[in-house]
């Protein structure tokens, strides 16, 4: 059966200027360690985008996986980019050892993969599935597809609730370090949107280094992490520590 690691962020690059350069993921609370006990040597990833329409980026994300899942001893033998060039790459998932679902927008990502079909065709997936921030939203049976462009919060017709991979039925709220203290369209993006979007629903918020592992039917929460029910914010791991979801 699969892995699932589902994180608020993997590392993997950093940003000077307008410059990514190559760097170790992040090793926060033993994910690097567990990466590696699922690994598969000079394993065969595809990596699937979060902008179809963005190839530079996507390029350039790409390359930079091929340096830096290295750089934390993770061998690969290689890493295709699966964007509105190269969709019939998932035609093929079960030629991949892992499959790599990127961050961005929710639901530019959402569509894509609808589009694709990749909720059918991970179902068999055997390997291993890493998300990272908007992916690993997105692996939710119902996701949770949390405004963060300006306009978002105040339009009547944005969807928040879209339907995602499957893959957990846990609705992740990435960063949230730093979005707890963000506006959007003049309102608190905790307090005054991701609250009440709560009630009828968990949402847990992970802070950058923490991650869920989902195996063998159980869904593990790695670091600190908070629920958010009804309105009211409860922490239910810290950093270091584990707790058991279901």
């Amino acid at each position: 059966m699969k892995k699932i690691f589902l994180t608020s962020y993997i590392g993997g690059a950093n940003k000077v200027g307008d410059t990514r350069l190559p760097a170790p993921l992040m090793s926060d609370n033993g994910l690097v360690d567990r990466l590696r006990s699922a690994w598969t040597e000079n394993a065969k990833l595809l990596f699937i985008c979060a902008s179809p329409d963005d190839h530079e980026k996507n390029d350039l994300v790409c390359e930079c996986m091929k340096i830096s899942f290295p750089m934390s001893g993770l061998s690969v033998s290689g890493i295709d980019v699966c964007d509105n060039r190269t969709e019939a790459r998932t035609e093929h998932l079960n030629e991949y050892d892992a499959v790599f679902l990127s961050g961005g927008h929710v639901p530019t990502q959402n569509a894509f993969m609808r589009r694709i079909g990749l909720r059918e065709k991970l179902a068999s997936f055997p390997g291993l599935v890493i998300a990272y921030s908007a992916g690993s939203m997105n692996c939710a049976d119902i996701v949770y597809s949390a405004p963060e462009l300006d306009g978002e919060a105040i339009d009547p017709d944005f969807q928040r609730w879209i339907p995602g991979l499957g893959l957990t039925d846990i609705n992740i709220y990435p960063h949230y370090g730093w979005l707890k203290d963000e506006m959007l369209d003049g309102m608190r993006v905790m307090e005054d949107i991701t609250y009440p979007d709560s009630f009828r629903h968990e949402i847990i918020a992970l802070m950058d280094g923490s991650y869920i592992l989902i195996e063998n039917g159980h869904e593990t929460l790695y670091g600190e992490g908070f629920s958010i029910r009804d309105g009211v914010l409860r922490k239910i791991c810290g950093h270091g520590e584990s707790a058991m979801l279901k």
